[in-house]
């Protein structure tokens, strides 16, 4: 459960790459002599990204190791602040992106799993753990997920933090509306 006041001043959700948006497996090949490397994205983030997009708030991406297919899942989610950085200094990433956005930590949620989030995950307002998280990230969170990463785990934040924002059931009938074909009609319970 999320304290809604502090909900509510989340603009900007952080989101780690391996371990968080993936299961940390890297498959890496040599095709023709170039190097090639895939990530397993879950379906269920993607869709949880879209809703956070969707209530206004600004997804990132800070990732400690550089990949194509990191670009290319953030072009395809339309995230468009990106820090990646090889040697793992992700804070530095961080506070780029929010100096653009003019935001400070205070607004901010991220979600880690392993000691390359620690830094962000001691400085911003709502320090999010992934079930499979080391003990040391797991022990900095105030907000520990039932799901591992790459197994929806985005998704399941993105749900807690509207719920707890009050906009879940506007943006979830405003999604299902809009495929539909039909007009717009929120049904309450």
């Amino acid at each position: 459960m999320i304290d809604p006041t502090l909900a509510r001043s989340i603009r900007v959700v952080g989101l780690d790459v391996d371990g968080v948006l993936t299961d940390g497996g890297i498959y890496l090949g040599d095709v023709a002599g170039a190097r090639h490397e895939f990530k397993r994205y879950d379906i269920q983030d993607g869709l949880g990204i879209y809703f956070l997009r969707s209530a206004g708030l600004i997804p990132v991406i800070v990732t400690g190791r550089v990949s194509m297919s990191v670009d290319l899942r953030a072009r395809e989610l339309g995230i468009e602040h990106v820090a990646q950085d090889a040697d793992a200094q992700k804070l530095v990433g961080l506070r780029r992106i929010l100096d653009r956005l003019g935001l400070d930590m205070e607004n901010v949620a991220h979600i880690g799993d392993d000691f390359p989030d620690v830094a962000i995950l001691q400085r911003v307002a709502l320090p999010v753990a992934v079930s499979n998280a080391v003990p040391e990230v797991r022990a900095i969170a105030k907000v520990q997920l039932a799901r591992a990463g790459g197994r929806g785990a985005v998704r399941e934040f993105a749900e807690m933090l509207l719920r707890a924002q009050g906009v879940w059931e506007d943006v979830t009938a405003r999604y299902v509306a809009e495929r539909s074909g039909e007009p717009r009609e929120v049904v309450r319970s």
